[in-house]
């Protein structure tokens, strides 16, 4: 647009001030028809009043600079079809602050006599009403979706506690609004689009009241078809509910008698809900009639009532309360009540125009609400089914995999026991994943899971079979250090074997370590190395490409699905258990089962218990029987390395332990068990049970277990067993590897006395092999146990715990079975290493590591026996090996400072005599654990030398005030105990080993 200037130059007119000049007058123009709402529903309203005069005061038009004022419209008649409409104008909803209006820029006639209120000329013609109403054709309904008012169209609830609305049409259809009827709210502004505009189709614009008498509609999504009616003041039809839309429209016809009418409607409704009619349609005329006729006090009477119902002969012929649910107070009209209204379900009420007079006498129409109801229900039903139909193909998806997974590792345990002894006697390879598959609940509970799943550094001495190359998955990222370290002491073999240190092999080609890409991407998730596996495509690719063509097998650590997984994925035999048996007999009560299947001794005690009232009545059964027991362990099912573990010293703690003792002497051994007295001591037991419970219970991982109440709702949980603890004060912990080789052929591996550093139920270490029990005994306890094991399903490797200890009363020793572990233990993993330092044999039947002589045996036996007997071909070997020493200040040193200095003062391994200390390094960044086993000819030597290098490590690696964490300590007081180091033979160490005394000072 341009505007010629006196010199005839065209200058540009900015769009902004066009903009702000129609902004201003549609603004005005918005709140002046919203306010004439305001008033026609509560003309009585002061504040309505006094917000009109507020809009007529503020009502001002933009300055267009430069530019003359244009007519804001002509004064053409609204019958000509081109004329625009004067309330068309542009969309543009500025907020901004306009321009003043100044009074040259205001057109004659565009103002009121005050001059502030907007009136446009064009509005104030009366223009003739069109010979018909335009209607669209009649098409097939649809069920529309209730939604929420689009611009340009506002619903609004007559009555906050009810869902009936006025929906009037956007302005393509008519001028429509709705509004609150609760007092004080300000209703939602129009759009320019749609208060602003009328429809060319129509020429004429009809004030809000004569819109509300012709074109208030029944709900949207239940109005039927509707043809094109005459347009005339029609006969309302209103179904009887005062909170209705249809009300509202008998209030403006007949607001001078509304009072009347409100006395009529009232006592209608009552009659109609005593009599359960489900719609009454009233003409609105006789309505106004007889309302102006009767007196403001006197109520209707039924003939009255029934004589203004255009549906009177229905009305009549519906039965009382016919299954209307007159008992509810108020009587429901459609498929659904009124959302919303509780209890009180209400009539529902519309308003019609006489082209709808016959289909509302027939037919009810829903509560407004209950379409939307519907839909939301459906969408919640869909959405919800298509959620579970997902989860449950998904569900079914797993299930399908992890049965084909389950159905290839037994085809594949068939073939491997079929051609078992050829792979065992010829070249093949075998994957190490050392991951511990406990349930989930149990591995969010063990600190530096990737840690203790790389205790068993020792698998990769599988090498020391020629014919054997090694796969070792490691659960963390070893440095280039780390991997050189390896490689040096797996090249130790040769060096032993020659007797001379320069022999030392490169054995790189045969083991690889590889760590799953995936071990950091689920830092949260505590997954085992099996499920990490799972999910590292490049190492399974890696070793798809390393197992191609060669015989290969996998063995696992605690047997868990995703091992068969990933042997699947791999095709590869897995020598283990199904994860199913594993879970069934490696628990504390199926490892009883299994004991008491294979007939050897066990603890007294009982399992499987999951509620309180079960322990306290087993406890008070075990304690009257076994008087003489003063500890008893509460041990949880799937817990592992005594973390799951409680003691109590029941009977030091017993108020009616003296009474029962007497009685029971009283009585005499065959009595008592008969007597009223025993059932009587065991309701006093069972009695003080809970108290002292809660008082005296001990867990042995107090971080995890502060109370016995903490305890025992993980014991109840998750299940467990109650077992007496050794009477006696010399107790020896045992533990016995094994194997069952695919043909059924079952081998005693390795067998080991427990260390005990962090108390009597935590394992931390082995003697190796074991000297506490009679081998011919233990082995034949083995045998039966692991009988019992494969009649139940289990394949591969396996521990067994026993506890000995001498019986006070009889003198002689007893051994129990105590626990049951599937899966390759840190034990067995020591004593690969052991094996494969000294090249000796471990004979289980005799507890005997027998190793070849070293260079100084040779020749002490050499000169002994010359010319009379040949040199022994070995001599025995023992060794002192951990897993789980922890010192906080290891972080604080290197591997490399830390050989060092452990070499500067004479700790390391000499392969010339095979004995000597070898370290086990687990991971390079926090560094605060290490495995270190020791290996000498005799038990006592190798457990001082043991503790000696515990205090030189300390020494090195400690400040003086030193506060952290560490079992170093723990550990030589247990390797005293077991040496039953008194004072007197300290005070002769000092003498004659100065250090090892130091030791055990320390």
């Amino acid at each position: 647009m341009e505007q010629n200037n006196l010199k005839g130059n065209a200058e540009a007119v900015d769009i902004c001030d066009l903009r702000k000049a129609t902004d201003r007058p549609e603004l005005g123009l918005r709140q002046q028809v919203e306010m004439d709402f305001k008033i026609m529903l509560d003309p009585e309203n002061m504040e309505n009043k006094a917000g009109l005069k507020l809009l007529n005061d503020e009502t001002r038009l933009p300055l267009i600079a430069k530019k003359k004022s244009a007519p804001v419209c002509s004064q053409r008649t609204g019958k000509d079809p081109t004329a625009p409409s004067p309330w068309a104008l542009p969309a543009f909803l500025s907020l901004g602050s306009p321009l003043p209006l100044l009074e040259g820029d205001t057109p004659k006639g565009a103002l009121s006599p005050s001059g502030q209120r907007l009136i446009l000329p064009a509005a104030l013609r009366a223009l003739p009403a069109p010979p018909a109403v335009p209607r669209a054709a009649p098409g097939p309904q649809f069920p529309r979706q209730h939604k929420k008012p689009a611009l340009g169209e506002i619903s609004v609830r007559l009555d906050p506690e009810s869902t009936d609305t006025i929906t009037l049409p956007k302005p393509k259809e008519a001028v429509y609004g709705t509004y609150s009827s609760s007092k004080g709210s300000i209703p939602s502004l129009p759009s320019s689009n749609s208060v602003l505009s009328t429809r060319r189709s129509r020429p004429e614009w009809r004030c809000p009241a004569q819109q509300l008498q012709t074109e208030v509609h029944i709900p949207p999504q239940t109005q039927p078809p509707q043809t094109a009616q005459p347009f005339q003041d029609p006969c309302l039809d209103i179904a009887v509910l005062q909170k209705a839309p249809g009300v509202l429209t008998l209030q403006h016809l007949h607001h001078s008698s509304w009072g009347s009418t409100v006395g009529f409607l009232e006592p209608s409704e009552k009659l109609l809900e005593d009599h359960s009619v489900p719609l009454a349609t009233i003409n609105s005329q006789k309505l106004a009639q007889i309302t102006s006729d009767l007196d403001f006090k006197e109520n209707p009477t039924k003939s009255d009532i029934l004589s203004m119902m255009k549906n009177q002969p229905a009305v009549e012929e519906t039965p009382n309360g016919a299954g209307q649910g007159g008992s509810t107070g108020g009587h429901r009209v459609g498929p659904s009540p009124v959302p919303g209204s509780g209890q009180q379900q209400q009539w529902a009420a519309g308003v019609t125009s006489p082209g709808q007079q016959q289909w509302a006498a027939g037919v009810t129409s829903p509560v407004p609400g209950s379409g939307q109801q519907q839909q939301w229900a459906a969408g919640v039903l869909s959405s919800s089914w298509r959620s579970w139909s997902h989860l449950a193909r998904l569900r079914g998806a797993l299930r399908a995999a992890r049965r084909r997974h389950l159905e290839n590792f037994c085809s594949r345990a068939k073939h491997l026991a079929a051609n078992w002894n050829r792979i065992r006697t010829s070249r093949r390879t075998i994957i190490h994943i050392p991951s511990l598959g406990y349930s989930q609940h149990i591995r969010e509970h063990i600190p530096d899971l990737a840690v203790q799943q790389n205790l068993q550094m020792g698998r990769l001495c599988d090498i020391l079979d020629a014919n054997v190359d090694v796969i070792y998955i490691c659960p963390l990222a070893l440095s280039e250090e780390l991997l050189q370290y390896y490689n040096k002491l797996l090249g130790l073999q040769a060096a032993v074997r020659s007797g001379s240190p320069e022999d030392m092999a490169d054995l790189q080609d045969r083991f690889r370590i590889l760590t799953p890409e995936a071990i950091n991407s689920f830092p949260e998730q505590h997954m085992c190395l099996a499920t990490v596996l799972k999910y590292s495509p490049r190492t399974l690719q890696r070793l798809q490409g390393l197992l191609q063509g060669r015989d290969a097998y996998m063995v696992g650590g605690v047997p868990h699905l995703d091992e068969l997984a990933v042997a699947d994925q791999l095709q590869v035999p897995l020598l283990g258990s199904e994860p199913a048996v594993a879970q069934l007999c490696s628990t504390k009560s199926g490892s009883r089962r299994i004991f008491a299947s294979a007939g050897v001794p066990t603890p007294p005690g009982e399992g499987d218990i999951h509620s309180r009232e079960q322990l306290l009545r087993a406890l008070s059964q075990l304690v009257l029987d076994n008087l003489e027991v003063q500890r008893w362990l509460f041990k949880v099912d799937d817990e592992r390395a005594g973390d799951g573990t409680a003691f109590c010293d029941v009977i030091s703690h017993l108020e009616c332990q003296p009474w029962i003792q007497r009685e029971q002497q009283e009585h005499g051994p065959g009595v008592w068990s008969k007597s009223q007295a025993r059932e009587l001591a065991l309701v006093k037991i069972s009695q003080e049970l809970p108290g002292l419970l809660a008082q005296h219970v001990q867990p042995v991982n107090e971080k995890r277990f502060p109370t016995w109440e903490k305890f025992l709702q993980t014991f109840l949980t998750q299940g467990g067993v109650i077992e007496a603890f050794p009477c006696s004060g010399s107790v020896a912990n045992l533990t016995v590897d094994l194997l069952i080789e695919p043909t059924g052929e079952l081998t005693l591996l390795a067998s080991g006395e427990q260390l005990h550093a962090e108390g009597p139920l935590r394992s931390s270490g082995t003697t190796i092999p074991q000297r506490s029990v009679d081998p011919g005994l233990l082995q034949a306890l083995c045998l039966k146990v692991g009988e019992a094991c494969k009649a139940k399903g289990v394949l591969g490797y396996f521990s067994v715990d026993f506890v000995a200890f001498t019986h006070p009363q009889t003198g002689r020793q007893q051994v129990w079975a105590t626990d049951l572990d599937l899966g390759y233990s840190d034990q067995l993993a020591l004593s690969q290493l052991l094996v494969y330092l000294t090249d000796g044999d471990v004979d289980c039947g005799s507890s005997i590591l027998q190793a070849p002589l070293g260079a100084k045996e040779s020749q002490s036996q050499g000169v002994q026996h010359e010319g009379t007997k040949p040199p022994a071909p070995s001599s025995p070997r023992c060794a002192v090996a951990s897993s789980q020493l922890r010192h906080c200040s290891l972080s604080g040193i290197s591997y490399s400072l830390l050989l060092h200095t452990c070499k500067a003062h004479g700790i390391g391994f000499d392969p010339q005599e095979k004995q000597g200390t070898v370290f086990v390094l687990y991971e390079d960044q926090k560094r605060h654990s290490l495995g270190m086993i020791t290996i000498g000819e005799d038990l006592q030597g190798v457990l001082l030398t043991f503790a000696r290098n515990l205090f030189i490590i300390h020494q090195e690696i400690s400040a003086p005030n030193m506060q952290g964490e560490t079992n170093f300590k723990m550990a030589i007081r247990d390797i005293e105990a077991i040496l039953g180091v008194t004072a007197e033979n300290k005070l002769r160490l000092e003498e004659e080993q100065p250090w090892e005394a130091d030791a055990l000072k320390e």
